[in-house]
């Protein structure tokens, strides 16, 4: 193997993605496109395609972007000197090939994810991984042990802490949108009995979109109960914010920005991948709750259209405490590391403070308040991710939660139930609109990070990203 970089030469590179794209640069083998195929290489390591396969397999599944997924492939591939390798990678499957050159055939290996996981500690595991291996730190056998490891880790977090994070999520978007304790702990209760009932299918082999329309279904339920027994009793309580709360709790945040991510960065048939599991998620949301809204409305349960549960333009203290909260729950549903939790507190806040900000000050429509909190996230959040070395995802996602449109679809689907049709489907278009600019405005931070940090970008990476070469214009 040829002789590591030292670790100074990438320090100051803003993300692993352009850490490695520099090292490959070092190496001479960026340009894959110029090598030559007369002279024969040695035949590839079979350990070593396993271990890029195996690694590359378990970022994608943890809801990396491809472009990642695909330049950490290729980093290891040169940096266990598989001859001539080739990297794809698609929503559900990863294929290297490695061509040894002159009479010997090629050899392929391929992996399929077929099961997802929501751990950003194994993540940020694999990360280091990736890049102790790529500047020559490990070799096969090392970093296989240490791949193993990382598998068979015991979760960072119980598994009831977990679950305790979903329902903190409803319970803190319920105290954003006006919810009081009573509303919150309901919340929190119908979430939980969603997410179990979900999980009791899946065991049972019950397709994901059924989960998800179930655990919508219970909770829109619970809120309605609620909301009858408010108006029975005359209580007062915002019993919608029941459902508000639930339905940003099952909203795909992550799949969101990482579709946009892989279309922006050229991985078409990902990015349409990835956004079609969007739209399979909010399909089963709004199955869930349309059905219970549509029933409840029928049977006379009178539901204010002028009195629905929304955040507005709040500054209140207890509106900025549940923004943090509702960003520290996400935190914890998804594993992120414990370091990562107080600055993902302070970016939840950040964001709707930008959002509510903006919307009061100058008066912009949601959408656009909504982007450019996102840019400001994803500034800071790609910068956090150069200073602590870790993949910007970790702080990027948790940080957005508390602008999804739970709210927004929330409403729409009421409009829709009680006859006014058009007005429910501009609520439903505005909603996906917000959910677009979240993920457009988070990349779009992540490139200006990229384009004026200095080493990143500038030289190498500019010429290794695929994403970057023009298709238009002068050359």
């Amino acid at each position: 193997m040829n002789q590591a970089p030292r670790r100074s030469d990438t320090s100051h590179s803003p993300t692993l993605l352009t850490r490695l794209r520099d090292w490959r640069a070092s190496r001479g083998v960026l340009d894959l496109e110029a090598e030559e195929f007369e002279d024969e290489a040695p035949r590839p390591d079979p350990r070593a395609m396993d271990l890029v396969l195996r690694v590359g397999e378990l970022l994608l599944a943890s809801g990396e972007a491809t472009e990642t997924v695909s330049d950490a492939m290729l980093s290891l591939a040169v940096a266990f000197e598989l001859p001539r390798s080739e990297v794809s990678v698609t929503f559900t499957g990863i294929t290297l090939s490695c061509h040894p050159g002159g009479d010997e055939p090629p050899v392929t290996g391929e992996r399929v994810v077929r099961r997802r996981s929501l751990d950003y500690h194994k993540v940020n595991e694999l990360h280091a991984l990736v890049e102790d291996a790529a500047l020559g730190l490990l070799d096969v056998e090392r970093a296989t042990a240490r791949l193993h490891a990382i598998k068979r880790s015991r979760p960072h977090y119980p598994r009831w802490v977990i679950v305790a994070g979903l329902g903190l999520i409803a319970s803190s978007a319920s105290v954003m949108v006006g919810g009081g304790i009573i509303v919150a702990a309901t919340a929190f209760a119908a979430t939980v009995l969603g997410d179990r009932a979900a999980g009791w299918l899946a065991r049972r082999g019950v397709a994901e979109f059924y989960q998800m329309a179930v655990a919508a279904l219970l909770a829109a339920s619970t809120g309605m109960a609620l909301l009858w027994v408010s108006e029975e009793l005359e209580l007062g309580l915002r019993a919608n914010a029941v459902i508000t709360g639930s339905i940003v709790a099952l909203l795909p945040g992550r799949p969101l920005v990482s579709s946009l991510q892989d279309g922006i960065s050229g991985a078409y048939v990902s990015a349409a991948a990835r956004l079609l599991e969007v739209f399979f998620t909010l399909g089963a949301i709004v199955a869930g709750v349309g059905a219970v809204a549509y029933t409840a409305v029928r049977l006379g349960l009178y539901v204010d259209l002028d009195n629905l549960p929304s955040a507005g333009t709040s500054l209140e203290p207890v509106v900025l405490a549940a923004a943090a909260g509702l960003a520290l729950a996400f935190a914890v549903s998804l594993v992120a590391p414990v370091r990562a939790l107080l600055p993902i507190g302070a970016m939840g806040v950040l964001i709707w403070v930008c959002y509510a900000g903006l919307r009061e000050l100058l008066a912009v429509p949601p959408v656009v308040g909504t982007g450019a909190g996102a840019v400001v996230v994803g500034v800071i959040g790609h910068w956090l991710a150069r200073r602590t070395r870790r993949p910007p995802l970790t702080f990027i996602i948790p940080s957005i939660a508390p602008l999804l449109p739970g709210s927004i679809l929330y409403r729409g689907l009421i409009e829709m139930s009680t006859g006014e049709p058009l007005a429910g489907v501009a609520s439903l278009g505005e909603a996906v609109a917000v959910g677009l600019a979240l993920g457009a405005g988070v990349n779009l931070g992540g490139e200006l990070v990229r384009a004026f940090s200095w080493g990143g970008l500038v030289g190498a990476g500019r010429r290794g990203r695929q994403a970057a070469r023009r298709t238009r214009g002068g050359y």
